[in-house]
């Protein structure tokens, strides 16, 4: 037995010591990710069982109670009675033309200022990231008073003109880093080919970037379906309320349908939820790769 086998096997048992460490530090960190993981799962158990209610089971039972019967039934009534259907249908292809276009504009905004060379570029990217500092709430009366002139209170595009505006400038943030990671050498190659600026971004540098525009589409549909300002202060007719605002539907002067309320919470959560849970890898990969420069 020679003396590096000799040192080999002293370091053997040196080795299986260190690993008690590092194995106790996982086990820590599942626990605590474990705990965070039930914490986020709490509210929508909790919202589930509210909305499986009635308005005095809300208030005289503890917050996880089950109640005596599962009142199915709200689901039914606000959907056939409370119109939420219809402001479902409205939230869906508002939201749907919403993303649809602020995220075409940001792709093609985001090509032409990183993988384009022009003068004023540096200067009109300055301009859209100035939109991250302007209040929404600053903005009401302005675009009140601008879309009453214009004929578009009560109006859906009132609406989708407002989140195009706000989203864009974050959605060209978002974007911008991978865009900056992209291999110019893919571009040069198809350019030494003879393919058009057009071509070029619509068949190379949109496909390459779809984990990004992934993460912005998801980005952009949470916001718009979630938004409550703007649908309350430029529709007021039923025809084009979206569910933030149609939920208002059950609070009435002197009586609140509290379970009503609660079943059209938990709809209006689930279309969000769904696409979350089945495009959650794409988006942390769009974050992780944006967030990386060269």
């Amino acid at each position: 037995m020679n003396g590096e086998t000799i040192l080999t096997q002293r370091a053997k048992p040196g080795v299986r010591r260190n690993k008690l460490p590092e194995r106790m530090g996982y086990g820590l960190l599942y626990a605590v990710l474990t705990a965070v993981a039930v914490l986020q799962v709490l509210p929508l158990l909790w919202l589930l069982l509210f909305s499986l209610k009635n308005s005095q089971e809300v208030f005289q039972l503890a917050p996880f109670a089950l109640p005596e019967k599962l009142r199915w039934e709200n689901y039914e009534k606000v959907w056939t009675q409370g119109q939420i259907s219809r402001y479902f249908m409205n939230s869906v292809w508002i939201t749907a033309v919403a993303v649809a276009v602020t995220v075409a504009l940001a792709s093609l905004v985001t090509f032409a200022v990183t993988r384009m060379r022009w003068k004023l570029r540096s200067f009109t990217l300055g301009l859209f990231m100035v939109g991250l500092m302007i209040p929404v709430h600053s903005t009401l009366i302005p675009l009140f008073s601008l879309f009453t002139k214009l004929q578009l209170i009560n109006h859906p595009l009132s609406l989708i003109l407002s989140y195009i505006a706000f989203n864009l400038p974050i959605t060209i943030m978002i974007m911008l880093g991978f865009y900056y990671s992209l291999p110019r050498e893919v571009e040069e190659a198809a350019v030494m080919d003879g393919c058009s600026v057009y071509r070029l971004f619509a068949s190379i540098t949109l496909p390459m970037t779809s984990s990004v525009v992934t993460t912005a589409v998801i980005i952009n549909m949470i916001y718009n379906w979630n938004e409550f300002i703007f649908v309350n202060t430029f529709i007021s007719s039923d025809k084009y309320k979206t569910l933030t605002v149609g939920v208002q539907n059950f609070v009435g002067q002197y009586t609140t349908d509290w379970g009503a309320i609660g079943a059209t919470l938990m709809i209006s959560i689930l279309p969000i939820l769904l696409a979350f849970i089945l495009l959650s890898n794409r988006i942390v990969e769009g974050i992780a790769a944006g967030s990386v420069k060269g």
